[in-house]
């Protein structure tokens, strides 16, 4: 059976690709509920994929955990970056004075609407003034723990190397293998 990673980012299928080459993109304009709970959105998602298509699922759900904002604006953060961009995020920490921010990646994988599993990847951070011009969305102002460089001042290689998708993606290919 067919193993879907449904998303119509390039960027996110890109990555995915690299570690689970067997994996095939699926464009399918799935309803997303909003909620603050990312296994929730996730869980959603997997359930409608069903009704559209055969096979095996895996979505995505990305999120950026600001202290500053009591872990908002996490799987919401689309609307914010659509309301007030990077920019306004990073000044929003700047001016609530807590920089502290965690990246985190919720993988759902689905073999059946009752078989659902869920894998997560988690990185510590800081939200920075905008740097850099490679990745999308949030990279240019998350800085991971340890690093100099924003997600977006990093290679894709780099970037790969260390994100929370990479590592909620090892989760779920370790499941995979056994």
């Amino acid at each position: 059976m067919s193993l879907y990673f449904i998303t119509g980012n390039k960027h996110k299928f890109a990555e995915i690709k690299a570690m689970l080459p067997q994996i095939e993109q699926l464009e399918i304009d799935l309803p997303e509920i909003q909620s603050a709970n990312g296994k929730t959105v996730v869980e959603s998602k997997l359930q409608e994929a069903f009704g559209h298509h055969s096979g095996q699922f895996i979505i995505e759900d990305s999120g950026l955990y600001m202290n500053c904002l009591n872990g908002l604006p996490g799987p919401l953060v689309k609307w914010f970056l659509e309301k007030i961009g990077c920019v306004g995020l990073a000044n929003l920490a700047i001016k609530l004075k807590n920089s502290q921010a965690e990246a985190i990646t919720l993988l759902g994988y689905a073999q059946t609407p009752k078989q659902v599993h869920f894998f997560e990847g988690r990185v510590l951070g800081k939200i920075v003034k905008p740097r850099g011009k490679n990745g999308f969305g949030w990279d240019v102002i998350f800085q991971p723990e340890g690093f100099r460089k924003t997600y977006a001042q990093m290679s894709t290689a780099e970037k790969n190397q260390i994100s929370m998708r990479k590592i909620a993606l090892q989760k779920l290919k370790d499941f995979l293998e056994r």
